[in-house]
């Protein structure tokens, strides 16, 4: 696929990895729907940067753990732009959660905002395409989702989930519509941590150094611009997740 002029909406585009996948699609000439759910100030500076890059974006909320947002939000993408070819469902949700203090609620919040609204995006993208147009899927998944711990259950579930996914919608799809993941590994610490937590991590993996947002970013266009790879989920992880 040529990126420049397409159209992409981007889940959780206002920050953190999601904000790096909005800047790279911009950088290629992409317009950019760049949804948040809380993060209204920095979706806004997203916007303003993606706009200082020379392309074109739109904020968006939504609140993914209700059902309709996603419909909600390929229907304001589609009154923006007039099309939508590219869909990244980068926005998730990652608590902590062992098998013996696992609340229902914990399991709903994940199972809503990691698996449902990706499924529910997905369908409302595919059936917005026109007769010919040719359409992405990325989802952003984690190397747990093959290897799964004991911890952070519901999460590595909704992610196992989302891979299932992934390899389902590219058999469904086809030939129209590639569906693709990447699984991120040691990019980013988490939200409550700085980046001691990545450096020590690092010396544990075996490339022993953190990735980075541009890393990903560069296997969202290598997938992006493919027109034969469908159905795989792509390794960024030093290998991680080995």
């Amino acid at each position: 696929m040529k990126l420049a002029g397409r159209v992409a909406i981007v889940t959780g585009g206002a920050v953190r990895l999601g904000k790096a996948l909005v800047l790279a699609l911009a950088e290629q000439g992409v317009r950019v729907i760049v949804h948040y759910a809380h993060s209204a100030g920095p979706a806004q500076e997203t916007v303003s940067t993606v706009e200082r890059l020379g392309s074109e974006a739109v904020a968006v909320q939504a609140d993914l753990s209700q059902f309709g947002a996603a419909q909600g939000v390929i229907r304001q993408a589609v009154d923006a732009f007039g099309q939508v070819d590219i869909l990244v469902n980068s926005a998730a949700i990652f608590e902590p959660g062992r098998w013996d203090d696992t609340t229902e609620a914990n399991w709903d919040r994940h199972f809503a905002i990691n698996l449902k609204s990706p499924f529910f995006l997905s369908q409302a993208f595919g059936q917005q395409l026109d007769e010919g147009q040719r359409g992405h899927i990325v989802n952003i998944a984690d190397w747990r989702a093959v290897r799964p711990g004991a911890d952070h259950v519901a999460y590595t579930l909704t992610k196992a989930g989302l891979v299932a996914m992934t390899k389902s919608l590219a058999l469904a799809l086809a030939p129209q519509i590639q569906v693709n993941a990447i699984a991120p590994g040691l990019i980013l610490p988490p939200p409550d941590a700085d980046e001691s937590f990545v450096e020590r991590k690092a010396a544990h993996i075996p490339v022993r150094r953190p990735g980075s947002p541009d890393e990903v970013a560069r296997t969202l266009l290598f997938l992006l611009r493919s027109d034969f790879v469908t159905g795989e989920m792509v390794f960024v992880t030093g290998g991680e997740h080995l």
